[in-house]
């Protein structure tokens, strides 16, 4: 008898054990099955940079935001106030054209936006972008590159433009290897 109550309650604990496994697995795989799109705007190629390691983490889509017209070295000359960045920048409701190919934001689940900082903010067209596309239900994690700024006025400033949108804390993501990347990418995405 006491051999067979034994038995029985070995035979439990294991069916306990491995339902725990099993649901342990199946919330991995729920969070691992999220549709990543990994959106980004790169004037000089650093925050592409960027971008392409936070896709490769987040096992997600790369998606450019491309401007209809390209930003020159005269353009991004943030010293000249009559530069093409300068007066998109200092002017709030600016909206630069934006080209390439069209994404269906309705297939992804959580978007990472990616931009260098610009004055302070994220450029002018990462708004267009945003004001192109509707984000009902869809998870905005942002990202960005900059030569001395922290992310935060920018995030602030796109939280109070969009408030409709769910935003997470954005990161600043300098120089930053690709392990951390990974790391900072499966923290968010839990």
């Amino acid at each position: 008898m006491k051999k067979l109550l034994t038995t029985l309650s070995t035979m439990i604990l294991l069916s306990i054990v491995a339902c725990a496994q099993q649901n342990q697995q199946e919330m991995k795989s729920s969070q691992t099955d999220k549709k990543v799109l990994v959106v980004y705007f790169s004037a000089t190629g650093t925050t592409k940079t960027i971008a392409q390691k936070v896709a490769k983490a987040a096992k997600g889509r790369l998606y450019e935001i491309v401007p209809a017209q390209a930003y020159t070295s005269a353009d991004l000359n943030w010293h000249n106030q009559q530069s093409r960045s300068s007066l998109e920048m200092n002017t709030p409701d600016s909206r630069p054209a934006i080209a390439g190919e069209a994404v269906n934001i309705n297939d992804y689940d959580v978007i990472f936006l990616g931009y260098p900082i610009w004055w302070d903010f994220a450029p002018r067209p990462v708004n267009t972008f945003i004001e192109s596309h509707h984000f009902d239900g869809k998870r905005m994690i942002p990202f960005a590159t900059s030569g001395g700024s922290s992310i935060n006025n920018s995030v602030a400033t796109l939280k109070k433009t969009y408030p409709q949108i769910d935003w997470a804390e954005g990161k600043l993501l300098n120089s930053t290897s690709a392990a951390n990347i990974t790391q900072w990418v499966e923290k968010v995405l839990e």
